[in-house]
């Protein structure tokens, strides 16, 4: 009684301070409070309920190029369809906010366990209006929170977490690096076997009951190198040295138009190809899983693919802080510091986008600036959080198994 006493008096405040910055975020959607930049609702009210209309009647909208997304997305986007006595932005922002509702609540109730803590909830707290609007504005907070369900499942119910991660890989593909951290084994096959079952299954069925459900699979690959991505610092930085490219809208997203633009887009492919060659040779070394594992893991991956992507768009930002939350609520995670530098990141992001996104189009001093110093964060993030990773799991577990040299040997069984 008294250390559930304990437990109420310390969730109180991360519980208020919650509820004040979700507040202020729906105060902004809702256009109460005007945030400067661009209006992140946009989308919502234009390409979304467009979206909304034409999945409405039971197809996809393969003949959009901006629908570049798995056929599960459809769910997300008429989940507003729900709430029928809104019109579909408002409706849309208030199923956003319950998506968070829903993270910051599995959260709390995983921090009871005695080997987590309550410093990853405050992760997720902080972190959403660190982002700002755009947690509200995009369908991303709904794929993160069926993310965190997962790995928080994983602890106990392997299948529950593969069917949970091979939905959420048909809501927007990432998810399925959430398993790339379960230890060798029965769970191994089991979480991957339901996630592979989950996901062929769904997949099979849109495919069966609504046109264009693999659309999305050319437009995805159509894209080039977007303004905020990490490959575009090499344009932004060549316009003021003579490059006379564009950036325009394209694919859904502002890009880079122009020489050699292909160029450095197919590098990021190279890289993210790397990236997955490190997980497979992290993976194949890895000697030692423990139950921070799964979850440093999984945050690692998302890393990975995040900075390497040709489009870093800045709610991709809100599956790093949902992660990372996971792996902070975890006493002994080594993820802590990447934790960190993924926060700092995330007001910088807001700032990019939307505050002072025209700076970053035009590519003057100042956007390039703020974008240069956001994507090193991201960069820093990665590079730490798969050292710690590979040390924790790869490096100190070699040492630990290395047998003590024969006079290390004898001289432990001289007695003084």
């Amino acid at each position: 009684m008294m250390a559930s006493s304990r437990m109420g008096s310390r969730l109180w405040l991360p519980i208020a301070v919650w509820a004040l910055g979700r507040a202020f975020l729906l105060l902004c959607v809702f256009r109460v409070l005007v945030m400067p930049g661009s209006d992140v609702s946009v989308d919502i009210k234009v390409i979304y309920q467009g979206w909304y209309g034409v999945l409405s009647t039971g197809v996809f909208p393969f003949d959009d190029v901006t629908w570049q997304y798995p056929p599960a997305a459809a769910l997300a986007v008429l989940a507003p369809g729900m709430l029928p006595f809104l019109d579909y932005a408002p409706a849309f922002f208030l199923v956003c906010f319950a998506a968070d509702a829903a993270v910051f609540g599995m959260l709390l109730y995983a921090v009871r366990d005695p080997r987590r803590c309550v410093n990853g909830v405050w992760v997720w707290v902080a972190g959403v209006p660190l982002l700002g609007p755009i947690v509200y504005a995009r369908y991303d907070v709904m794929v993160t929170a069926v993310a965190v369900a997962g790995l928080l499942a994983l602890g106990r119910r392997a299948r529950l977490s593969g069917a949970l991660a091979g939905f959420g890989a048909l809501l927007k593909i990432w998810p399925v690096l959430l398993l790339v951290g379960v230890e060798r084994g029965p769970r191994t096959r089991s979480a991957w076997t339901s996630a592979l079952t989950t996901a062929v299954a769904l997949a099979m069925l849109f495919a069966a009951a609504m046109p264009g459900a693999l659309a999305f699979l050319t437009f995805q690959r159509d894209r080039g190198t977007e303004v905020e991505s990490l490959g575009s610092l090499v344009f932004h930085l060549g316009r003021h040295f003579g490059w006379h490219g564009r950036a325009r809208l394209h694919y859904g997203s502002v890009e880079f138009l122009g020489r050699h633009v292909h160029a450095v887009s197919a590098l990021a492919l190279l890289l993210s190809l790397v990236a997955f060659g490190w997980l497979v040779l992290w993976r194949m070394r890895a000697r030692r899983f423990t139950p921070c594992t799964p979850s440093d893991a999984a945050f690692t991956a998302v890393l990975l693919f995040t900075t390497t992507s040709r489009v870093i768009s800045p709610q991709y930002v809100i599956w790093l802080i949902g992660l990372g939350a996971v792996c902070v609520t975890m006493r002994n995670s080594r993820q802590r510091l990447p934790a960190l530098l993924m926060l700092l990141a995330a007001p910088l992001t807001q700032l990019e986008f939307p505050i002072w996104f025209h700076h970053v189009v035009a590519s003057d001093k100042l956007g390039v600036a703020i974008l240069t110093l956001r994507n090193a964060l991201l960069v820093a993030a990665t590079v730490v959080s798969c050292a710690r990773l590979w040390r924790e799991t790869v490096t100190e577990a070699q040492r630990t198994d290395e047998p003590e040299p024969p006079a290390e040997r004898a001289s432990a069984l001289v007695t003084p």
